[in-house]
């Protein structure tokens, strides 16, 4: 990719319950939408979630960021978002929500490297 790349991105969070609106970063995704780029990286500290939920339910938090990354990658058929280009399925992915997956409203920036950016960010905000 050559040339400066307007992009947008919103953390991932995980809320491992709703009612206390308590949350960790687990991730980010990135979007450009004149590359028809989407992409998203995840990181699951358990530790982290024990300290807000000690009886948290790991099966159940993997199955919503398993399908949260099956959308980005346009990887699940039976979804019709996941057809969908990639700026319409990250606008999906990043609708306000009040659920035990959320994201932070989006930000955007410009990148040589998309790729890096995500690196970037995810190191910045989850790691």
């Amino acid at each position: 990719m050559q040339g400066k790349h307007l992009f947008e991105y919103a953390v991932i969070r995980l809320v491992p319950r709703v009612e206390r609106e308590e949350f960790i970063n687990v991730g980010v995704v990135i979007c450009c939408k004149r590359q028809n780029f989407i992409q998203c990286q995840i990181h699951l500290d358990k530790e982290k979630v024990l300290m807000l939920d000690s009886e948290a339910d790991f099966d159940l938090f993997r199955n919503y960021l398993d399908s949260f990354e099956k959308i980005c990658k346009g990887e699940n058929p039976e979804n019709p978002i996941s057809l969908q280009d990639a700026a319409s399925r990250f606008r999906w992915l990043t609708a306000i929500r009040s659920s035990m997956l959320q994201t932070s409203r989006p930000h955007s920036g410009f990148s040589l490297d998309l790729e890096e950016s995500l690196a970037s960010l995810m190191k910045e905000y989850v790691l």
